[in-house]
């Protein structure tokens, strides 16, 4: 059972390294790769990761990526060339780590392409990498909660892995517990890489979930009452019944929006 003075610490140590200034716009380089290397992404998604964002992907170096924390987060990110790129650039997700110290971000060329001016899109493509500059944006799902698939890994009754689908908002999620529906018997998951969270000690019968959910210097417990059912199956992805659509509150100085 998770001990209430550990998750409270966790919590505390959580909120007190959170990333500040989210909405800051920050100056960097980004290059690109080739679509279908998008289902390979150090995030968990798979093809599953095609469908997001229409494609507009991007690999973020490890301070973005924050080892998972920062999967799923969505970024403004724009090209500084006038002459080929637009003012308004185009939003990404991000769904793998880049390991190229050399930009923040390689995007997917979909992405890359669209953030040039109408009909440049090959121009942009062309010169491989170009100096951007970006911030991160609340993630929109309207019409979609807050979804679990269960990985193919998972045994039951053994072992449990979920990947998280369709977290809205400006947020970052840093601890899960699950426990039987109905019961307060609440056992911690961990963080296998990305997206994904595990156990060895699963529940029996129908599952509920409790996530800790960070924005900014803010963080707050989502509880989702009724998830998965006795009889869970891997590989199906099921509708957590919460939509998560927080907004990071900041308490750091006003900074450059640079004009966005």
């Amino acid at each position: 059972m998770a001990q209430p003075h550990f998750l409270c610490m966790l919590l505390f140590l959580v909120l007190s390294s959170a990333t500040a200034c989210d909405r800051c716009v920050h100056q960097s380089k980004a290059s690109y790769f080739s679509d279908a290397a998008a289902s390979s992404g150090a995030c968990g998604y798979g093809s599953l990761a095609l469908t997001i964002s229409g494609g507009h992907l991007a690999a973020g170096v490890s301070s973005l990526h924050k080892q998972g924390a920062g999967c799923g987060a969505c970024f403004q990110i724009r090209c500084k060339d006038s002459k080929l790129c637009s003012s308004e650039g185009t939003k990404v997700t991000l769904t793998d780590l880049n390991h190229n110290n050399q930009t923040d971000f390689v995007l997917t060329s979909r992405a890359f392409m669209a953030m040039a001016n109408k009909g440049k899109g090959q121009d942009v493509l062309k010169l491989g990498i170009v100096d951007v500059e970006y911030k991160r944006m609340p993630c929109e799902y309207k019409n979609q909660n807050l979804a679990i698939r269960v990985e193919e890994s998972s045994q039951k009754p053994y072992y449990l892995a979920i990947k998280l689908l369709y977290q809205g908002g400006q947020t970052e999620i840093v601890a899960i517990d699950v426990a039987q529906v109905g019961s307060s018997n609440w056992i911690f998951m961990t963080r296998n890489y990305g997206a994904v969270w595990d156990t060895s000690r699963v529940p029996n019968g129908a599952l509920q979930f409790r996530f800790v959910v960070t924005s900014g210097y803010d963080g707050k417990w989502v509880w989702a009452k009724n998830v998965l059912p006795a009889d869970w199956k891997i590989g199906v992805i099921y509708d957590s019944g919460v939509q998560i659509t927080d907004i990071a509150q900041e308490g750091c100085s006003p900074c450059d929006d640079g004009n966005w």
